[in-house]
């Protein structure tokens, strides 16, 4: 594949797509290979279906793009690949994403495919109009997250709790809030706004949705350790334990956010922050341990 098209399909971003696992991590049925299988099929699925939105999103973008300092380096922005090309990898990669699922079947293949479906339209929707309104990007860009879990939850045939859809919200409204705080900070320098909705945000708001979304985030994660309807799920009540690590993860990220203005693109964060990756890894341990040892 040429490099500028690899370049577009942006292999980095599909560690978000990962959140199809979470059901299956907290319902501890990680080891259920039928499951697995599925649910590794749903995975793959969300990537081919995530990059053709990022060509859709980078074709629409392209005019701002190069007009922005990092983002002017893009394919399309930077003329390396051109529209119409971009339009073609969108289509191939939509159609393997289609056939990918076509390995499900039942009410497990519909399921899955009425959630790819809604998550295809809504992301074009957001990236041809509705990225423009401040607080309803963030909200939508959380809402795919919690879509990814509705499909893994399909997938394993797993009935998601209120805890799991609230907590994945919160904690990506939290990492998208994070990421606008970026934008508010170049147009504060620059005096060009990132994006249109950039000037309906300012640190002192962005500071406090961070601070009330990471609270409530964290306060989710603690109700959820101690309910009883998870204590008596899992035979335990020691998950509580885990919380240790959520809060360090949140304070960590707050501080290259606040302290280090790098939050630009929690992929990133987290694929070379060290820190953080020894916390989620922590976390994953004593999760693991706590609900599959104990």
């Amino acid at each position: 594949m040429n490099t500028e098209l690899f370049k577009l399909i942006r292999p980095q971003q599909w560690v978000k797509n990962l959140f199809v696992f979470v059901p299956l991590f907290f319902a501890g049925q990680l080891f259920r290979l039928d499951a697995l299988a599925y649910t590794v099929v749903v995975f793959v699925a969300f990537c081919f279906m995530s990059s053709a939105v990022y060509c859709y999103n980078d074709i629409i973008d392209a005019d701002a793009d190069r007009r922005h300092p990092v983002k002017c380096h893009r394919p399309i922005a930077s003329g390396a690949v051109s529209p119409r090309a971009a339009y073609l990898l969108m289509a191939v990669l939509t159609v393997l994403s289609a056939a990918t699922l076509l390995m499900l079947s039942g009410d497990i293949l519909t399921n899955v495919a009425l959630v790819f479906g809604f998550y295809y339209l809504l992301n074009l929707a957001y990236c041809s109009k509705l990225k423009q309104f401040a607080i309803v990007d963030v909200c939508i860009v959380a809402f795919g997250f919690v879509l990814r879990i509705f499909a893994g939850g399909f997938a394993g045939d797993i009935v998601l709790s209120k805890w799991i859809v609230l907590m994945t919200f919160l904690l990506t409204l939290f990492l998208s809030f994070s990421k606008r705080r970026d934008d508010v900070l170049r147009m504060n320098e620059t005096g060009e706004a990132p994006r249109k909705n950039t000037v309906r945000y300012n640190l002192t708001f962005i500071n406090q949705a961070v601070t009330i979304t990471a609270a409530v985030t964290l306060m989710c994660y603690i109700m959820y350790t101690v309910s009883p309807e998870v204590t008596e799920h899992f035979d335990t009540d020691l998950l509580y334990l885990t919380s240790v690590f959520v809060l360090l993860g949140l304070l960590r990220y707050i501080q290259i956010s606040v302290v280090d203005k790098k939050s630009g693109d929690p992929t990133k964060v987290i694929l070379h922050d060290h820190f953080s990756q020894t916390v989620v890894l922590m976390w994953i341990l004593a999760f693991l341990i706590i609900i599959y040892l104990s």
